[in-house]
């Protein structure tokens, strides 16, 4: 069964670990989101140690094909947000996994 963690969830957890009221935990996770999601439009790599890497790709134009109907299609230029987990991560991740 998987399970999808929300915002609200960060919140609880964090109104739970810090001990601050429900509103003060949902507006510091807000802001935090903010923060890397406004150094992302500048184009800013966002390192959270010990978790990953959040970094914006350039991707160039391209021709590619329509799956349906085989046909040609142009893929316009466009900006990529790419995660790359850190190896700390990576082995909690896989520990759980071996652990099931």
């Amino acid at each position: 069964m998987h399970q999808t963690v929300t915002r609200a969830d960060l919140c609880e957890s964090v109104h739970e670990s810090l001990g601050l009221s429900r509103q003060e935990c949902a507006g510091l996770v807000e802001r935090i989101l903010e923060l890397m999601v406004e150094a992302l439009e500048r184009g800013e790599t966002v390192k959270l140690s010990g978790f990953g890497v959040f970094q914006v790709r350039e991707k160039r134009a391209r021709m590619g094909r329509n799956p349906k109907t085989g046909e040609p299609a142009a893929i316009h230029p466009r900006r990529v947000i790419t995660f790359r987990a850190s190896q700390i991560m990576k082995g909690k991740v896989d520990g759980a996994n071996g652990a099931a």
